[in-house]
């Protein structure tokens, strides 16, 4: 069997269809028994929605230890994606990053990375205690945006840490900058270190032609993969890649630590069909992507103020690539938070985009986008900015601060505390996260000392409108910190 040919299958889907046909009658969960036991729910997700939503069953194999079609189909996304073995997840995203670091890293272990990871990357050293030694990225000031790591500084960071169990690496970013994945994993490899990769925006990489390199194909151990951002399965579901020196077993058994033992059928078809999908059509589906991205970016620069960027940022380091299929627009010039230009194309233009910080948003474009959309956000931004255009003056510039770590993550999460008015909390050690959400890259993490900037820039924040999460005042008016009584 040729790989083409192999790449037709989908064998959950298979296995779905076949038992759909024999009619079974269900004495297990689900309670709604294939939709009869909710007319409402099954009126609004639809009878063959509800019909496939099983539990694991002997001809539909076991999530948690797959020995028939899910292990076939992880076989055929492994080969896919290139891949040693590829792992179903349908916990997001957010449990294979969680998994890929507890996988080499126990309490008091060092993990090497970039500060501004997702909240999934500092939520892991909460778990399972690893000490973080951040690599700060450097910060396109014009842009306000943190860019790649910088190959240097992972260098430095490995020399003073040589007991690091891994050198852990955003890639592409939310705004698709990307490190210099091969070099940073050679360099790690060198020094006995594992290679993580938080590829949760990069599933098209794998597929698409002249695209940055993908971390499989740059010899990482592990990469976390959204296949429901850019792949086109259902929300929720991702892959998490091992390759060929990562113990395939004991991976298997941390994922199962935090994992449902019941695993969605609906999530985990969609990650079968569209790995089907990308594996035959991806280099055709992912040009159009870029040129659409392209023609989006050729428009929006042509408007004034607004600034989409693209590759002409690369400068070999902390900027190596750029993912062009990134459509992120800078909107500072224009005198409005990346945030207001956000809420302005939902609430006046029916458009919604992925999301807006202090200074740029992201419009995320993919394989269901179509041409005349495109079109109606050119010409809304357009609009907004002849009404809308101020003086940007009193802007802040930056979504990134170089954080002061006081204590590591667990201890500082589960350390004695006490509420206090953000106001007051400057010079304290703060107990909990707080960030933007999305991207969800922490403002403050766990164990980080507040400093008046960051207030100021959280204070900053609310007021122009971002969602602050994390924090245990659903308001962020006030903050936990660690208590010295």
């Amino acid at each position: 069997m040729t790989e083409k040919q192999s790449q037709h299958r989908a064998p959950i889907m298979e296995a779905l269809i076949e038992f759909k046909k024999m009619r079974v009658v269900p004495f297990d969960v689900p309670g709604h028994k294939r939709g009869k036991g909710n007319k409402e729910l099954t009126d609004f997700l639809g009878e063959r929605c509800m019909s496939l939503d099983v539990n694991a069953m002997k001809p539909l194999d076991n999530l948690c230890h797959p020995v028939s079609v899910i292990y076939e189909a992880e076989q055929l996304a492994a080969e896919a994606f290139g891949a040693a073995n590829a792992f179903f997840m349908v916990n997001g995203t957010t449990s294979a990053v969680q998994t890929m670091i507890m996988s080499v890293c126990k309490r008091g272990d060092k993990v090497i990375l970039p500060r501004n990871v997702h909240r999934s990357a500092i939520n892991a050293l909460i778990l399972c205690g690893a000490i973080p030694v951040y690599v700060n990225p450097e910060v396109n000031h014009r842009l306000g945006i943190s860019l790649g790591m910088r190959l240097s500084e992972v260098e430095k960071a490995i020399l003073q840490n040589p007991d690091a169990k891994a050198v852990f690496i955003n890639n592409p970013t939310y705004y698709g900058i990307c490190s210099n994945l091969k070099a940073i994993t050679e360099l790690a490899h060198r020094h006995n270190m594992q290679v993580l990769v938080d590829e949760a925006h990069g599933t098209h990489f794998y597929f698409g032609k002249n695209l940055p390199l993908s971390a499989m194909a740059a010899g990482a151990d592990m990469s976390s993969v959204s296949m429901h951002k850019s792949g086109g399965s259902l929300t929720q579901s991702s892959f998490l890649l091992t390759g060929k020196n990562s113990n395939a077993s004991y991976v298997r058994q941390i994922i199962n630590l935090t994992q449902t033992t019941s695993g969605s059928y609906l999530l985990l078809s969609s990650l079968d069909i569209s790995r089907k999908k990308l594996a035959l059509e991806g280099e055709e589906i992912f040009a159009k992507v870029v040129q659409m991205s392209q023609y989006a970016r050729d428009e929006i620069n042509k408007i004034g103020d607004f600034y989409a960027y693209s590759k002409e940022l690369i400068n070999g380091d902390t900027v190596f690539d750029f993912d062009t299929t990134k459509l992120s627009i800078n909107t500072f010039d224009v005198g409005l938070a990346g945030i207001e230009v956000y809420d302005i194309l939902r609430d006046e233009y029916d458009i919604q985009i992925e999301f807006g910080d202090i200074g740029n948003i992201l419009a995320y474009i993919s394989v269901g986008d179509r041409q005349q959309d495109l079109e109606r956000l050119v010409s809304a931004l357009s609009e907004i900015r002849r009404r809308y255009k101020r003086d940007k003056g009193g802007m802040l510039r930056h979504e990134y601060i170089n954080p002061l770590v006081a204590v590591a993550p667990q201890e500082a999460f589960y350390a004695p505390k006490k509420s206090v008015p953000l106001s007051q909390s400057v010079g304290q050690v703060c107990s909990e996260s707080v960030m933007c959400y999305p991207p969800g890259i922490p403002i403050l993490a766990p164990g980080e000392q507040i400093t008046s900037e960051i207030v100021e820039y959280i204070l900053y924040a609310k007021e122009k409108g971002c969602f602050l999460t994390g924090t245990e005042d659903m308001e962020v008016n006030h903050i936990n910190v660690i208590s010295k009584e």
